[in-house]
Parts: structure tokens; sequence; C-alpha cells
């Protein structure tokens, strides 16, 4: 056994405490964890049905949520990355603990996660929480099984648009062969969703050339009324633009829909992107 091994053994007896590098973003998973829906959902979850946008990085999703959260139901707050937050059960007693009460690792996850996306609905007065962080597309499966009647908006853009946009949000950091590779990861995985999961489709450049028609798709999808308020969010939304938790640029502070850049012909999507674009309908 590894000198490492016995001095966390002989600490965990005695403090019950354990020693982790400080390296470690992510908790070890305990013995017998199981990734599962909630065994009692009235007791499990205080969110029923929230929403996810799933949707790649630069697709318009920080105008779809301030759109959505004008409404005067619908809270749609910055990009929480919540799926990024873990717990650890790191000692064999609050292991112990756990497995008595009928609970893994996962699932002590999952009531932080539903705890503090409620608490942001609470906090707003409003009915429907629409959560949409980009990376949640990775992990699509696990908000389905977290939340079994959540609903979800597909929000598509033109790959190459994509790319482009994440490109030109950091040119000197992302050269553009790596921006298309990084982008087409998020598009892989949101393809993958589409297929597996029902849900509303929505494309960027719909919202951005009618967003009226397409904000009446989305209410009727919630099952709440149209308001005019939606296409002018400036007016509740005047300062919510930060970098890291959406878009912060200049054209998502102007407080109204603006038009989307022209699509890319056709021959100048590069042979990674094509076969999402032909999916997605961008290319014949």
């Amino acid at each position: 056994m590894r000198w490492q091994q016995q001095v966390n053994n002989a600490l965990d007896r005695v403090s019950g405490y354990r020693l982790l590098k400080s390296t470690s973003l992510v908790p070890q998973r305990a013995p017998g964890d199981a990734v599962r829906g909630p065994t009692d959902p009235e007791k499990d979850r205080l969110l029923r049905t929230p929403v996810f946008v799933l949707s790649s990085v630069r697709s318009g999703s920080t105008l779809l949520r301030v759109m959505l959260s004008s409404h005067s139901q619908i809270h749609a707050p910055h990009e929480t990355h919540f799926r990024r937050i873990s717990v650890s059960l790191g000692t064999q007693p609050v292991q112990q603990a756990m497995e008595s009460l009928g609970i893994t690792q996962s699932d002590v996850e999952h009531l932080l996660w539903d705890r503090l996306l409620h608490r942001e609905l609470v906090r707003s007065r409003k009915l429907i929480l629409v959560e949409k962080t980009p990376s949640n597309v990775f992990g699509y499966r696990r908000l389905a099984t977290c939340w079994p009647e959540a609903r979800f908006i597909f929000l598509l853009r033109h790959p190459m648009s994509i790319a482009q946009s994440w490109h030109e949000a950091e040119p000197r950091q992302r050269p553009m062969h790596q921006a298309i590779s990084h982008t087409y990861q998020y598009m892989k995985y949101l393809e993958r969703a589409r297929h597996e999961l029902d849900g509303l489709e929505v494309r960027y450049e719909k919202l951005t050339t009618d967003p009226a028609m397409e904000t009446r798709r989305i209410c009727t999808f919630l099952d709440v009324g149209w308001e005019p308020d939606m296409l002018v969010y400036g007016k509740s939304h005047p300062t919510a633009f930060v970098k890291g938790v959406g878009d912060w640029r200049d054209k998502i502070r102007t407080g109204t829909v603006q038009p989307g850049r022209p699509l890319p012909p056709p021959d100048t999507v590069p042979v990674e992107l094509q076969p999402i674009a032909r999916a997605w309908g961008y290319l014949s």
C-alpha cells in the first residue's frame, strides 16, 4: 500500500477526513453511485418542468434568453453552469449515511441542482424557469434523467456562422481551425439530443428575421400568452451582459433584435461541418 493511502486511512480513522489533490476539480465517484431519476418526484424535486435551451456556443442563446426573460411569467437567468457543481462523499461514514438514506452521490447532486434553480425561480416571482448554459448540451441525458418532465428547446444556427462567430469573439486566441473543431463538438451533441429528446426547434436566423413569429411559437410551446415586451428586451435587461455567463458584445447590448449575418455560401462550408449543415437543412 502506498504511503499516501496509509496516511489517508489513518486520517480518516481519526478525523473522518481525507486529503485530496488540490488540482482535482471533479470529486471521485462514491462506490455504487448511479445516475437515476427521482425515486419520489413529489418530494425529490421542487422544479417539475424546467426548460432547457440546448445549443452550441455563438448560436444566439443569450438573445433568446433575454427575450424570454422579458416575459412576465418566464425567468431565464444568465448561464448558471449548474451542471459543473458536484458533491463529494469523501469519507466512508458519509457514504454509509447516504446509503442508509437510499441516496446516491448523483442523487445528492440532483437535489442541489434542483434547489439552486428553484431558488432562482422563486426569487424572480415568475412561473417558468429557463436555463441556457451551452455546455448543458454535453449532459442532455443527465438533465432528462434528473427532471423527467423537463422541456427542451433546440436552438440551431448555420454551423459555419457559429464557427465564424466563435472565432471572431477571440480571433488571436482562437484561430478559425480551432473554432471549427471546438464548436463542432457542441453541434455533434446537439444533433444527438434532437434525435433522443422531444422538444421545440428554433432557428437563430428566423429568430432574428421574424422575432415576433418565433417568440409566439415558443410561448405556445411553453403554454403562456405572447407579450410584445419580448421584442424590446433592453427595457428589462439594460445591464445584464457579462463575459463568462453569456454574450456581452455590442450587438446584444442594443436592447433590440438585430439582423443576423448573411448565410455563408455553400462552397465555403468546411468538410468538417458539412454533415451537420445537411442534417440541419442548411445544405442540400
